[in-house]
């Protein structure tokens, strides 16, 4: 905890201190009353917190993520609830749902779509590096055969699976510059082949 967060911490206990005291005064001979009303509120925001949180659950589908081809031009993917654009590929009739990722360079396999694909982790030669979030990790390459996106045949695509945790697929650079275009705009992925 640093000088500051300190600080902070105990300025609201102080004024924490402060609000309970006036509360107490103010409340002689009704303090179960008080408490009633204070368990109240507590629920009522408790409530408030916990439908909010699971709105993203129970939203009408217009606003989830979405993949849509618009004509026979254009492939749109609408930007999903966790802020981040979703794509999902069929690899040789598998379908595996990936990530964006512009700070990607290349397609990365999540630990669960390697196994879904058939992948045999333990046998892969983890000869190459990549830099994650988490520090560097061993990959190795693999290469996924008969990919399409919505219908539209890609081919076979190199991939990476790592030797580390890996919850979600992701699609880097080397994926989105296969397309004529790319236009990224606050609610819409636009990839025009």
């Amino acid at each position: 905890m640093t000088g500051d967060d300190f600080a902070r911490l105990a300025w609201l206990i102080i004024l924490g201190s402060a609000v309970a005291g006036w509360l107490v005064v103010e409340s002689r001979g009704r303090m179960g009353q008080m408490a009633r009303q204070a368990l109240a509120w507590l629920l009522i925001f408790v409530g408030l917190a916990a439908a909010y949180g699971l709105w993203q659950d129970f939203a009408p589908s217009g606003q989830r993520a979405a993949v849509a081809q618009q004509g026979e031009t254009q492939i749109v993917a609408r930007r999903a609830p966790d802020d981040h654009f979703y794509l999902t590929l069929d690899v040789a009739g598998t379908p595996v749902r990936f990530m964006v990722d512009t700070g990607a360079s290349t397609i990365v396999l999540g630990d669960r779509d390697a196994d879904r694909l058939g992948i045999d982790r333990r046998s892969l030669a983890y000869v190459g590096q990549a830099r994650t979030a988490n520090g560097t990790i061993r990959t190795a390459r693999v290469t996924l055969r008969g990919v399409s996106l919505e219908g539209t045949p890609l081919g076979d695509l190199p991939a990476w699976v790592g030797d580390g945790p890996l919850d979600v697929s992701l699609l880097g650079m080397e994926f989105l510059n296969r397309f004529a275009r790319v236009e990224m705009t606050r609610d819409r992925l636009v990839l025009t082949p």
